[in-house]
């Protein structure tokens, strides 16, 4: 009679997202079952520092945010296998007029051998005059959006896209394709990035 061994799962591989939003967690455990279904990921936040402003307002202070964020989440938790900083951003045109106001996301993912790093950014698109100016005035984005449309936390549900597409495109939806973009180096590791 021939003996069965039982086959056991492989542990689920661990991603440290530095950020307690659940958005943000959501976006990129989905990001990573999206690019790797073979494998079984779980993923929790934590809180660490950005060593940027609340309000990044630029595309290199954003992306510096994410980048901060991933590395500052590797020391504090280095037994993880994956780090994610996902940083929200803003820019403006030179002359400040309605409709400049471009808000967009950067990316980053650090694997354990320190090896590989993916960064990729978010679709852009631009805030009404209403948040603009609040933003400009140097109150955060979120903190914008709840005031203009009389909203609470809407950072950790929809987000400012969310609000402006009427839910068509979520913040974790909008989310799930940069981190999916971040992961290229690792589904192609045969490539030099």
């Amino acid at each position: 009679m021939e003996s069965v061994i039982p086959q056991t799962a492989a542990p689920a591989k661990q991603i440290t997202v530095a950020s307690k939003n659940p958005v943000k967690i959501a976006a990129a455990l989905e990001g990573f079952q999206r690019l790797f279904p073979h494998n079984t990921y779980a993923a929790h936040g934590i809180s660490v520092p950005s060593g940027v402003p609340e309000q990044p307002f630029t595309d290199s202070e954003t992306l510096q945010g994410a980048l901060n964020r991933a590395q500052n989440a590797r020391e504090q938790e280095p037994q993880a296998d994956y780090w994610i900083g996902i940083e929200g951003g803003v820019a403006d045109t030179p002359n400040q007029t309605a409709g400049t106001l471009e808000s967009f996301a950067w990316v980053v993912v650090i694997d354990r051998e320190g090896a590989r790093m993916g960064k990729a950014r978010t679709a852009a698109f631009y805030q009404p005059e209403e948040v603009a100016r609040l933003v400009r005035g140097g109150m955060e984005l979120g903190h914008a959006d709840d005031q203009v449309f009389g909203r609470s936390n809407s950072k950790q549900i929809n987000g400012s896209v969310g609000l402006l597409t009427g839910d068509v495109v979520d913040r974790q939806s909008y989310y799930v394709q940069a981190v999916i973009l971040a992961l290229i180096p690792f589904r192609n590791t045969g490539l030099t990035f």
